[in-house]
């Protein structure tokens, strides 16, 4: 059983921030790599595909590979998970619900987008465009809580990927003319809505490690 101290701590000397703060790190890594191990085993795979393809592609036709199916879908599982983890202690290390909610969200949709492959429709297309969005909403607002110079990371990253990602309605039900990014294809668009989080997940995770408490009660930075 593990005991919680009076500040916060658990017997292992890791505090409610620093907890946080290693799910993020690990959930950007898992999902970074993989991915890349999943498109390594793709045949054939070009980034200008859906990411989602790597678990299967679209009906009618859905196309699945393995063994990239199960790394990619596994992958999201886990990443979801251990944001929903980090949103847990996150929450009990700050309380801050602007921050946390919007993050439960991204948990949630990320998670979802494992559970239902690119064959399952509508759920697969309704979890990834919660992630899409929810994952832009938490960057932009996460500004709020950290210290400069992050501020302006997390302005850019969550300003970028909600950038692009409205510019998809725009251009594609509104306008009905093609993308500016059109040449990088479906997946290059993609990308560049799904990267910035990525990376924010990671250097906010390293942000709260950063500023976490020592088995001795100090803080960190």
């Amino acid at each position: 059983m593990v005991s919680e101290l009076t500040d916060g701590s658990s017997r292992f000397g890791l505090d409610d921030r620093t907890i946080a703060g290693s799910s993020l790190v690990l959930a950007g890594a898992v999902a970074i790599m993989g991915i890349i191990t999943a498109q390594s085993l793709y045949p054939d795979y070009s980034i200008r595909q859906d990411i989602s393809d790597l678990g299967s592609t679209q009906p009618p036709d859905p196309v699945i590979h393995q063994p990239s199916a199960t790394i990619f879908n596994g992958t999201m599982l886990v990443t979801g998970l251990l944001v929903l983890l980090a949103v847990y202690f996150l929450h009990r290390a700050t309380g801050r619900r602007v921050l946390t909610v919007p993050l439960a969200l991204f948990g949630v949709g990320i998670f979802g987008v494992g559970l239902f492959p690119g064959n399952v429709t509508p759920w697969h297309g309704l979890f990834a465009l919660l992630t899409f969005f929810s994952g832009g909403v938490t960057v932009l607002l996460s500004s709020r809580v950290v210290s400069r110079p992050f501020v302006a990371f997390c302005v850019a990253f969550g300003g970028v990927s909600l950038a692009i990602l409205v510019s998809v309605f725009v251009y594609g039900l509104a306008l009905r003319t093609p993308h500016p990014l059109a040449a990088l294809g479906p997946g290059g668009i993609e990308r560049w809505v799904v990267y910035p989080l990525l990376c924010w997940v990671l250097a906010f995770g390293g942000y709260l490690l950063g500023t976490g408490t020592n088995t001795d009660g100090e803080t960190h930075g």
